[in-house]
């Protein structure tokens, strides 16, 4: 694969001096010990410049693919470079899976991990709290090892580590048995239930979203993703057709109406692979729209009702530049720059027009209306909160910042969005 000199959407031209596609992780070494600037991407799905470098750029795409499964320790180790659709047929082919995918499978297991991509569930954190141990290169070529086992500290510290650390060329993930689910849309959610019964909503399956442009009396469509039991037969279809005064659809439907739904996982209630259906795109699709931008700010739980109301008020300066808004559930967990750290969240994600100076007035207008709830942005989406106000927001930034002063004490892995998130 040649380099790319911008991002998946186009938004982002990349200022590196030299693209790298190493197939050793000694080569990895080499290349990052001689390096004065280095940075790692993934399958630049990113919209900021978190992967930019003005010197040496990484991608470990090429690497030997690693897939190492433990079905007595309930693990699999992988490469640095693999992608979770990759991961996910292999696991679901040895009998195995993952608790819980993203939106996109086509995204890089490092990658999403690194800056805390999630799924949807209340009782499922984001993709990093699968992680148990990492294998990465530091700033001076060396190779460290480190596990929730033996250092839960410094996983909680690095695991959602925004590439500071060094170049991630090793993962091993909790799995579990295969599963099937069953996929079923529903229509025309109102509004007030939505707000006043958010919680009964969310918890309402394995994994629930919420797809609305804020702009109708009704949540336009409720994705309801429940596991199939050990009862099912794993064909024949989920027949519930009301949920909360929402109908169900008897066509399947993509998020954004008026976009062909065949780029999308299976529904209709027909129980399927778990990796068949707890994604929104299919494996074989190219993923969402096509151009946009994304944004998205994760609000504690019991703070999304009024975040909703807020919404709502403002519509009317969302509505021109917003393609398509998703409500998401995650569960807390402990990992420092986790935006669900020591909180159960709301992530309210925004897939915008792909136009930077309409969607950026607006943007800021949204994250100044919803400030008093203090929302934590997505570190792979765009947002302009300011590093100080993100002091405010992440309690252990601060720490995180000297953890990569300790780590990386020439600053090889910094970059401008680094230093801009850090202040």
């Amino acid at each position: 694969m040649g380099f790319a000199e911008r991002n998946w959407a186009g938004n982002v031209r990349f200022g590196a001096a030299r693209f790298h596609e190493p197939r050793t992780v000694d080569e990895v070494q080499s290349l990052v010990a001689s390096a004065t600037k280095v940075r790692a991407v993934g399958s630049r799905h990113s919209f900021n410049a978190i992967a930019d470098t003005v010197g040496d750029q990484v991608s470990l795409s090429a690497l030997v693919r690693l897939v190492e499964i433990d079905t007595q320790r309930g693990t699999v180790t992988v490469d640095g470079g693999i992608k979770y659709a990759e991961l996910a047929s292999y696991l679901h082919e040895h009998g195995m899976a993952l608790a819980n995918l993203a939106s996109l499978p086509h995204i890089s297991v490092a990658g999403a991990c690194a800056t805390a991509t999630h799924g949807s569930g209340v009782t499922n954190g984001n993709l990093a709290t699968a992680v148990l141990a990492m294998q990465f290169v530091t700033s001076g070529g060396d190779l460290v090892e480190i596990s929730r086992d033996h250092d839960p500290g410094l996983m909680d510290a690095l695991t959602v580590g925004l590439g500071a650390f060094g170049v991630v060329t090793r993962l091993t993930l909790a799995i579990e048995p295969t599963f099937d689910v069953r996929q079923t849309v529903y229509e025309d959610l109102p509004m007030p239930t939505s707000a006043g019964q958010l919680d009964e909503v969310m918890a309402d399956g394995y994994s629930v979203s919420l797809f609305t442009t804020w702009c109708h009396d009704d949540i336009e469509q409720l994705w309801r993703k429940v596991r199939a039991g050990p009862e099912a037969d794993g064909a024949g279809p989920d027949v519930s057709t009301r949920r909360f005064g929402a109908t169900a659809a008897t066509r399947k439907l993509h998020p954004i109406k008026g976009l062909p739904a065949g780029p999308c996982t299976d529904q209709l209630g027909v129980a399927g692979p778990w990796h068949e259906r707890l994604p929104h795109f299919r494996i074989g699709f190219e993923p969402s729209s096509g151009e946009e931008l994304q944004s998205e700010l994760f609000v504690a739980s019991d703070e999304a009702p009024e975040a909703m109301s807020i919404l709502r008020s403002i519509r009317v300066f969302l509505a021109p530049v917003l393609q398509i808004s998703e409500v998401r559930a995650v569960a807390a967990d402990a990992m420092w720059l986790s935006p669900c750290h020591r909180r159960a969240s709301i992530a309210f994600h925004f897939t915008w027009i792909p136009s930077w100076p309409q969607v950026e007035p607006v943007l800021a207008t949204l994250e100044s209306a919803l400030a008093p709830l203090l929302p934590r942005p997505h570190w792979g989406k765009l947002s302009t909160i300011t590093g100080p106000v993100l002091q405010t927001r992440f309690e252990r930034l601060e720490a995180f910042g000297e953890l990569i002063t300790e780590w990386d004490p020439t600053g090889k892995f910094r970059n401008a969005y680094l230093d801009a998130v850090l202040g």
